[in-house]
């Protein structure tokens, strides 16, 4: 099982309202130097979200929403701390998560 970890919001809130790609360039940047794999994944309407767990929530989805998937739990932690107005989870999956290039 893989655990990743994820920052939810509107797809208008992360893309129009937010510094998004300044913020995931910046974070691309710092891995380069630490010579690190890039462990995250920007996705729009993600699969995960209309799992039985996410279906319990009490949190209302807007009708495009995006998230930021990661295997590091401190990065959408530092997320949440940095954009404020997201909502923040993980989930296990079978599969791992494989990026398209």
């Amino acid at each position: 099982m893989y655990d990743y970890y994820f920052a939810l919001a509107s797809e208008n809130f992360l893309l129009n309202e937010e510094p998004l790609e300044e913020i995931l360039r910046e974070r691309i940047e710092y891995y380069r130097n630490v010579n690190k794999s890039i462990d995250f994944w920007f996705v729009i309407n993600p699969d995960f979200i209309n799992s039985t767990n996410f279906r319990e929530n009490q949190f209302k989805l807007p009708h495009s929403y995006a998230a930021i998937i990661s295997l590091d739990q401190y990065f959408i932690k530092w997320l949440k701390l940095r954009m404020g107005f997201i909502f923040i989870g993980h989930f296990r999956s079978n599969s791992v998560f494989i990026p398209i290039k």
